[in-house]
């Protein structure tokens, strides 16, 4: 993977995790819980999309497609998980 590449992935990262961030609301904490997840799933989905030859929107040697639904599904989860309460 390139440099331009990398930093456009945690480009496109940043921003999915700010935006689900400005969709679901929350504080400064759950923004850097937000881009972290958002981050981590990028990557994982990049890893595995190389791993497993499944390619959709490619931006050179960036796997787009699994990257954002990486990021996604892993967003997801951990909104999903955050809602528990303690007791």
């Amino acid at each position: 993977m390139t440099v331009p590449a990398f930093f456009l992935g945690a480009v496109l990262a940043t921003l999915y995790g700010a935006a689900f961030h400005l969709w679901r609301g929350g504080s400064g904490g759950r923004l850097l819980l937000y881009l972290f997840l958002a981050w981590l799933g990028f990557w994982v989905g990049q890893w595995l999309g190389s791993q497993f030859g499944w390619t959709f929107f490619n931006i050179g040697p960036l796997n787009g497609g699994m990257a954002s639904l990486g990021a996604l599904a892993l967003l997801g989860l951990g909104y999903w998980l955050s809602l528990v309460e303690s007791y």
